[in-house]
């Protein structure tokens, strides 16, 4: 099973993936860890990724994905997955790039996405506390503007994160299949 947490910066992707992987015993991606130099200058510089900044990145996150799911891993990935083409590029790869069939909009079962929803007001609350991270606060409203958040076919949740860290990750793991 993959969990991927995603949402805008500042919506609790890293603190609350490191908490379910640690509770679970499951292996932990941050996806900013990824980030190539040069999207993490134009982000500290407070200058929006472009799909042509973000595709290769995705690409290297779809590839761990796939490694840690022939491994027979469980993981969870921190990962903003603004858009629905950028969730598909997780999905698939370098295929998503050619087109969307049906096959290819849906998402696997044993892949959950988690949307961690937020106000604009509490990720300016939490930017504004956090330290040493290269994400500008000013970026915030270009991720609002690019987000698409997942809908049918994908298999996802929506989760408050205005509720505490153990009860986002309560709210997760009922979500998760039993048999895990």
């Amino acid at each position: 099973m993959i969990v991927v947490l995603m949402g805008v910066c500042g919506s609790g992707k890293t603190t609350i993936g490191l908490y379910l992987a640690n509770k679970l015993g499951w292996t932990f991606h941050d996806a900013d860890d990824y980030h190539p130099q040069a999207n993490k200058v134009k982000m500290a510089n407070g200058v929006p990724l472009n799909d042509q900044d973000r595709i290769p990145w995705l690409l290297v996150l779809h590839n761990i994905l796939v490694r840690e799911m022939h491994s027979g891993n469980h993981a969870v990935l921190a990962c903003s997955a603004l858009k629905k083409a950028y969730r598909r590029i997780l999905l698939r790869g370098s295929v998503a790039l050619h087109g969307t069939s049906v096959e290819e909009a849906s998402t696997p079962k044993d892949i959950l996405f988690v949307y961690l929803h937020a106000s604009d007001e509490l990720i300016s609350q939490r930017l504004a506390k956090r330290k040493g991270h290269f994400m500008a606060e000013s970026l915030v409203p270009s991720q609002f503007a690019v987000l698409e958040p997942p809908t049918s076919p994908e298999h996802f949740i929506t989760v408050d994160t205005e509720k505490s860290i153990a009860d986002i990750v309560a709210e997760i793991e009922k979500a998760l299949p039993a048999d895990l």
